[in-house]
């Protein structure tokens, strides 16, 4: 059997950042007209792939983002700005998130490291 990336979409194996959707199934995805991605796009707040003939293409996680801010304009009453700032911050957290991730398992080897130099002394 020949796997194609539309037989992997199809099995949920492919991953989330791979662009495989075209605007018109991205939108039925998200629960929007097609121009809303475009305006999502026009401001900056999805960024789909583009093929070689210029065509939008929309990953699972464009997918997800935009869901989550069509929930935001019409779950919340928000607008494009504060959209913007939410996502921004969302972001921002994610980062922080990770980082401290990172310094907490890092800690456990510091402070045996720590113990281990105040026996010597």
């Amino acid at each position: 059997m020949v796997t194609t990336i539309f037989s992997r979409i199809s099995a949920g194996s492919l991953p989330d950042d791979v662009p495989a959707y075209v605007i018109s199934v991205a939108a039925r995805m998200v629960g929007v007209h097609a121009q809303t991605l475009r305006t999502y796009e026009r401001v900056g707040l999805v960024e789909p792939a583009r093929s070689t003939g210029n065509i939008r293409l929309y990953s699972a996680r464009d997918v997800e983002r935009a869901m989550r801010i069509r929930s935001l304009v019409e779950d919340l009453g928000m607008n494009m700005a504060g959209v913007e700032v939410i996502m921004r911050m969302s972001a921002r957290i994610n980062e922080l998130e990770k980082e401290n991730a990172q310094l907490k398992s890092r800690l456990p080897d510091s402070a045996f490291r720590q113990r281990a130099r105040t026996r010597r002394i």
